[in-house]
């Protein structure tokens, strides 16, 4: 096969739109025929997914990779860097924690990575016809130009086009556009051919006239002007949706989520955040956790700070009262770390060495080691549903990415039973605390069924976690086809 094309996404901003339109390019191009892969060469989310190689990526990829009808791989993402700290992160390369580095190490290292880089994109080149790459944030970023290796950089070391991409729902599109093509070099302003708008409502006639303007003023084509897509829900890497509005005679479950400062892995929540008769609230710094029927603690990828964090606002304090009236608690990795007895550091993998006492809800003990898990899961929910303790056993699906290690008490009753005989999370002898180190465990529809009974509510059965994306998908790629201009685009891939 020959070498494949390769075209690049660049955006104004973060949150601009770069990863939903890789993912609408990639949904397009594979119904166009085309042998499609997405890449992102460096990336820095506290989401992740893990691939079907064992090794872990940003979560956007993995959607991307959805999109192209292809499973996920590590040279998808070959830098991903999870932020432990403002200063800090772990960087992991080709799916695999290397080590915790703070920003200047980091810069350092850029040439290292680089290296990486290139070698994924050349092995993707030989697989696929079509390599749709995202850039991250902005290529105008002054200050992190010198040894860039996420945007122009890249762009300019493999020698492949540039689609700049703005939100006009934001404001100041032109000047965004305009501001950020200036901020490059001429041979990167060369390498800029055309725009995309994205996020307009209203009349397209009326924004007309600074289109004109824009391909006056720039000599590049805008390539299309995509629509605001109402409700899209498709798995964000970064930032944590609103809180959806639900009609009140529908709710028959609250649920709260405190939401930590290295919070990971909130798309576990995208599906009750979906669910029509689930009202799910997440509580950010400095709020009480409100009155609920179910607290879910979530990860984290410092859960011994996140959890010094839960006692400063008094969230251990809220959850104790949640609790005497009869509410139920579930963690999920980090979150299920913390309602255990210890969590133990001793080789300072997160932070400082030392150890910090949990919630004391459940019977674990807690230690962080070097070697990450990273595996998909599947089995058999083994929760207690009301007074009489019927066992429930529906089918959950899900995936694991955490360094602890927990010990559990025997006897305890256990949260999930997994295929190949492993058990699984624990659950308190009172049945009202519950956890487990699965992530999408609400993405099966049984399993989310069941975790809401035990909450304490009786709901319906709803769609599938993917059945929901794959809608999604093809929402945007509808869009994307109406929208974009693919006679000047299939210029650039053929």
């Amino acid at each position: 096969m020959s070498k494949a094309s390769s075209l690049m996404i660049q955006g104004t901003t973060s949150d601009a739109g770069k990863s939903v339109l890789v993912a609408g390019f990639c949904r397009c191009l594979k119904r166009m025929g085309y042998h499609v892969a997405p890449f992102k060469p460096q990336n820095m989310a506290l989401n992740s997914a893990v691939t079907t190689d064992g090794g872990e990526i940003g979560r956007a990829q993995a959607l991307q990779a959805l999109a192209a009808g292809i499973a996920p791989h590590v040279d998808m993402n070959p830098v991903l860097l999870k932020p432990s700290s403002d200063t800090g992160a772990q960087v992991i390369i080709h799916g695999k924690a290397i080590s915790q580095m703070q920003a200047q190490a980091y810069h350092d290292y850029k040439k290292v990575a680089m290296q990486a880089v290139l070698d994924s994109h050349q092995r993707l080149s030989q697989q696929y016809q079509v390599i749709v790459v995202e850039g991250a944030g902005s290529p105008a970023e002054i200050n992190l130009r010198e040894g860039d290796i996420a945007n122009m950089g890249f762009a300019e070391a493999v020698d492949c086009p540039v689609i700049l991409i703005a939100d006009i729902d934001k404001g100041g599109v032109f000047a965004h556009l305009v501001g950020t093509l200036d901020l490059l070099s001429q041979s990167e302003q060369d390498r800029v051919v055309g725009f995309v708008i994205n996020k307009f409502r209203g009349d397209i006639a009326l924004l007309q006239s600074g289109l004109d303007w824009l391909e006056q003023r720039t000599n590049k084509p805008v390539l299309g002007v995509l629509p605001y897509l109402m409700d899209l829900q498709l798995a964000e890497e970064d930032a944590i949706q609103a809180n959806q509005s639900i009609h009140q005679d529908d709710i028959r479950l609250r649920i709260t989520v405190p939401v930590f400062s290295r919070i990971s892995n909130h798309t576990d929540f995208d599906m009750l955040r979906a669910h029509p008769q689930v009202a799910l609230t997440f509580v950010r710094q400095g709020q009480k956790l409100p009155p609920s029927d179910l607290i879910i603690l979530p990860g984290s990828k410092n859960v011994r700070a996140d959890l010094a964090l839960l006692r400063q606002h008094a969230w251990d304090q809220d959850i104790a009262k949640h609790l005497r009236y009869g509410g139920k608690v579930l963690g999920i990795c980090g979150g299920y770390q913390m309602l255990g007895q210890n969590i133990c550091d001793p080789r300072g993998i997160e932070g400082s060495k030392g150890t910090s006492q949990g919630l004391g809800y459940l019977p674990i003990q807690t230690t962080l080691q070097s070697e990450k898990q990273l595996t998909h899961s599947q089995g058999k929910l083994k929760l207690s549903l009301g007074a009489n303790g019927k066992q429930v056993e529906a089918t959950v699906l899900g995936y694991q990415i955490h360094l602890g290690h927990s010990e559990i008490e025997e006897g305890s009753q256990i949260f999930v039973e997994l295929n190949d005989g492993q058990l699984e999370g624990c659950v308190s002898n009172d049945n009202q605390v519950a956890g487990s180190y699965l992530h999408g465990m609400f993405d099966s529809p049984k399993a989310l069924q069941q975790i809401l009974a035990w909450a304490g509510a009786d709901t319906d059965e709803v769609e599938s976690y993917a059945a929901q994306q794959e809608r999604e998908l093809d929402r945007l790629a509808d869009a994307c086809m109406q929208h974009l201009d693919w006679k000047k685009i299939a210029t650039l891939i053929n």
